[in-house]
Order: structure tokens, then C-alpha cells, then sequence
């Protein structure tokens, strides 16, 4: 095997292994190395959509066998999601390089400071009817999928604050869901590049080497998830936070020629 796809092989298990814990795309970790690998923005985005496909089909299977997955929830927030995602070639298509990497930096701090401090389960759904709860877990399809795909990173870090506060969620009842609608939303932003010229032959190659490993990390991931309790959970995807917006901050220095 020709070690040039060995970087991607090793980012592949292990954003692999953080879709199948916190039911992200694996885009908070893939984006970011594949930056630090000196690739552009908007390919290191179109790598980590690609590889989405294989991890949360993949991992939903799982999910399914193993009774963890609410398909009707996952299904509304799917198709939301699939809606939304569809906006995301053209988001790409006006952001420079800077501006992408730039974006995904604040949209991380804004919800890792969320996810870290606000309380959760602040309203009473069971009060409202499952006309308003499908309505949000549609919104919260629709909204994550437009920004999620545009910034390739899936959807479960932004899913898990808005479904926390509103319908309250813990954050493993969200993986199961997050993970779902990162099968429509991903195949919705594939479709988008595409029609915009952003995936080409090469992204898909790489992609799918990236993608074809994170299912072993899936696999891992889910297996993990469910022996950890919630507090352990949470304080692990803080850590994923931390960890993404440290090595995007670090790329957009140098992209920016001050490092």
C-alpha cells in the first residue's frame, strides 16, 4: 500500500470512533487535520462529506440492530437535514479559503461555550404536542444541514445543543439521532458539490479511503459509547471541542501567514 493514504487511513478510525461515541460526521476532527495538511478548505470539507456517507451508514446499522436509534425522530431530522444541506454547495461556492476556516472556528467556540455552560432541559416538551415536537426536530434538520455540510462537520455537535434544550436530550440520546441524519444530510452535500464543481475524482478517492476506515472506528466508537455514563460523555465531547478549535486556530495562523 502506498503510505500517502496512510494519514488518511489513521484519520479515518479515529473520526470514525467520534462518530460512533458523540454521533458527529467526524468533521470536527477531519477538517482540521486535513488543514494541517496543507489542504484547502473547501477540499478538506468535501473529503470529510464524502467519508460521512460510510461512517453513519454504517453506524446507524448499528444503532438500529442494537435498539438505539428512534427512527421516527431520526427520519424528520433526516429529511430536515437533507432539505438544508441542499443550500450547501452554494455557501461554498461564495466563501473563500480564509472565510471557511475562519467560519467553522466561530461556529465552534459559539457551540462548544453552548454545550458547555447553558443548562439543558430548560422546557417542558411532554407540555406540547408531537406536532411541535416534530416541527423542531424538523427546524433542527433543516438549520444544521445548511451550516453543518457547508462547513463539513456533519451535524451532531450542532444537533445536540438545539435537541438538549428544547426536547431535553442527554447527549448519548442524541448519537443514535445525530448519526442518522448525517446519512441525509452528507448524500444531500455530495450532491451539492458536485452540481458545483467542489468533488472531484481525487476527493472521492481520498474520501472514500478516509471513509472505508472510520467504519472500524464506528464500530469501536459505538461500543465505547455505550459503557460510558453521561457525565463521562459530556466532559469527552467538550474535550472534542477543545481539541478541534485548537487545531483550526493553528491552521488559520498559518494560512494567514502570521506563524
Amino acid at each position: 500500500m502506498d503510505f500517502i493514504f496512510l494519514p488518511y487511513l489513521i484519520i479515518g478510525i479515529f473520526s470514525g470512533m467520534a462518530s460512533g461515541i458523540f454521533g458527529i460526521g467526524g468533521g470536527m476532527i477531519i477538517v482540521p487535520f486535513m488543514l494541517m495538511l496543507g489542504l484547502s478548505s473547501h477540499h478538506a470539507i468535501a473529503i470529510s462529506v464524502v467519508q460521512m456517507i460510510f461512517a453513519s451508514v454504517f453506524g446507524s446499522y448499528i444503532n438500529y440492530k442494537k435498539k438505539n436509534l428512534i427512527l421516527k425522530d431520526g427520519l424528520i431530522i433526516g429529511i430536515g437535514g437533507f432539505i438544508g444541506a441542499i443550500f450547501s454547495g452554494i455557501l461554498l461556492s461564495y466563501f473563500s479559503d480564509i472565510a471557511l476556516t475562519s467560519v467553522f472556528l466561530c461556529v465552534s467556540i459559539i457551540f462548544f461555550l453552548k454545550f458547555a455552560f447553558n443548562k439543558q432541559n430548560t422546557l417542558n416538551i411532554t407540555k406540547y404536542s408531537d406536532v411541535f415536537k416534530n416541527f423542531i426536530l424538523l427546524f433542527s434538520g433543516i438549520f444544521t444541514g445548511i451550516f453543518a455540510i457547508s462547513l463539513g462537520i456533519g451535524g451532531g455537535l450542532l444537533i445536540t445543543p438545539i435537541l438538549a434544550y428544547f426536547l431535553g436530550y442527554d447527549s448519548k440520546k442524541v448519537v443514535p439521532l445525530s448519526l442518522f441524519f448525517v446519512i441525509f444530510a452528507s448524500a444531500s452535500g455530495i450532491l451539492s458539490f458536485i452540481k458545483h464543481d467542489i468533488i472531484d475524482k481525487e476527493i472521492l478517492i481520498n474520501g472514500g479511503m478516509v471513509g472505508i476506515s472510520s467504519m472500524f472506528g464506528v464500530y469501536l466508537g459505538i461500543k465505547i459509547m455505550e459503557k460510558i455514563n453521561i457525565k463521562s460523555h459530556h466532559i469527552a465531547l467538550l474535550s472534542i471541542y477543545v481539541f478541534s478549535i485548537t487545531m483550526t486556530i493553528i491552521s488559520l495562523i498559518k494560512k494567514s501567514n502570521l506563524l
